[in-house]
């Protein structure tokens, strides 16, 4: 069964490309024609290649890692984060970090220090210190906060990452590809899709194109971490199954072992 559907896609505009004389060559694949100087996207092979994201992003949520979702572009903050957050996925929608992913100790480092500041805040530390050195602090977290918050919980480098806009976010894309993280990302008529390993051809400027992919991609992240949970009671209740079996065999086992040092006892008695 698809994720998504050729029409619903078409109602939330995901066919609309860029401009022709805009258009990156590489894309000719994904391009249906061309109307009024704009390009139309082929929304068949968009459903396809939703279907097959979803089905690999599945796969990496069922294995217990993370994705890491990235868009700093106004039109996709919002609805990045708000569907990132609802699959407990980190995500990016300030200015993305330079070095976040080849350089992670040191952001690492930075929201070790955002914890820290928390600390100091409940521990009553913060009641010794003077006003501006208060205000200097609270400051520092509030920013510290801004950028790194939504990735606060991110403890090692993600198993992927998913883009919108590649050429937006060129810098985390050219981190990813130095080491070896697949990208995943909404593709626009703009951009090159010999940056991403998994390309989903789709208007890249509308909330609405947005949300509509989001909206299948974190449903199958969602259905990963589903099976997750339930293969984990199953193997959970297997093991209790079997811990039953073994403690029966060994209590048969114990009787049998009493029964038999017991026989030869009641027959010395019995001469």
């Amino acid at each position: 069964m698809s994720r998504t559907s050729f029409d619903t896609l078409l109602e939330a505009g995901c066919h609309f490309g860029h401009l022709k004389r805009k258009w990156n060559p590489a894309m000719a694949p994904y391009i249906f024609m061309e109307r009024n100087g704009i390009h139309i996207i082929d929304l068949h092979k968009t459903v396809a290649k939703i279907d097959e994201a979803a089905e690999a992003l599945k796969a990496i949520a069922k294995q217990g890692k993370r994705v890491l979702f990235v868009a700093t572009k106004k039109q996709a903050k919002e609805v990045v984060a708000d569907k990132a957050a609802s699959v407990n996925m980190p995500y990016v929608t300030e200015r993305w970090p330079g070095g976040m992913l080849t350089n992670f100790p040191t952001i690492r480092k930075a929201i070790k220090k955002m914890a820290n500041i928390d600390k100091l805040m409940n521990d009553g530390t913060y009641s010794n210190l003077s006003k501006r050195e208060i205000l200097q602090i609270s400051r520092q977290r509030a920013k510290l906060e801004k950028n790194l918050g939504s990735i606060s919980d991110l403890t090692r480098l993600p198993a992927a990452l998913f883009v919108v806009d590649v050429c937006k976010e060129h810098i985390a894309v050219k981190e990813a590809q130095r080491l070896g993280i697949p990208v995943f990302g909404i593709v626009d008529t703009n951009s090159d899709p010999n940056v991403v390993d998994y390309i989903i051809p789709a208007n890249d400027d509308s909330n609405k194109s947005i949300e509509v992919i989001l909206d299948a991609v974190c449903g199958a992240i969602a259905e990963g971490i589903e099976e997750r949970k339930a293969e984990k009671v199953d193997a959970e209740a297997a093991g209790e199954g079997e811990a039953k079996t073994r403690n029966k065999r060994a209590s048969k086992a114990r009787a049998d072992k009493d029964e038999a040092t017991e026989a030869p006892a009641a027959e010395a008695k019995a001469e």
